[in-house]
């Protein structure tokens, strides 16, 4: 089984960036389809769509709120995804949570595509 376990938030004020790194221990993910959602104050029962990548990293999927703004990346070696995220608002204010789908997803947005979730890591956007 595998645990994931996010870091890298922070407070940060609009416009500025931040990285958050998603480290998988338990089994290689290697060959699983990774993703980030997240969960804005007030709707800690949804699960926001903000990106995700294929298992080779060939395809990469965002929520059209973020394009242009995040990066998703992985670094199979390590067993850790990323998020860069930069040009930062007060709406990106959430827990974000990184994800592992076992198969392959045909609907990368989809919560139902994966099989393992984190804890979050906060990220808070002053005005």
């Amino acid at each position: 089984q595998v645990q994931l376990s996010e870091s890298g938030g922070g407070l940060v004020q609009a416009g500025g960036s931040l990285r958050l790194s998603c480290a998988a221990s338990g089994r290689t993910f290697r060959n699983a389809a990774m993703a980030w959602f997240r969960q804005a104050p007030g709707k800690e029962r949804e699960r926001e769509f903000v990106a995700a990548i294929s298992w080779i990293g060939d395809s990469t999927a965002y929520a059209a709120s973020v394009k242009g703004r995040f990066t998703i990346s992985r670094d199979d070696a390590k067993n850790t995804l990323y998020l860069q995220m930069n040009s930062l608002r007060p709406e990106d204010t959430a827990v974000y949570v990184c994800a592992l789908s076992l198969g392959a997803p045909t609907t990368f947005a989809s919560i139902g595509a994966y099989d393992s979730w984190g804890r979050g890591t906060q990220v808070t956007v002053s005005s």
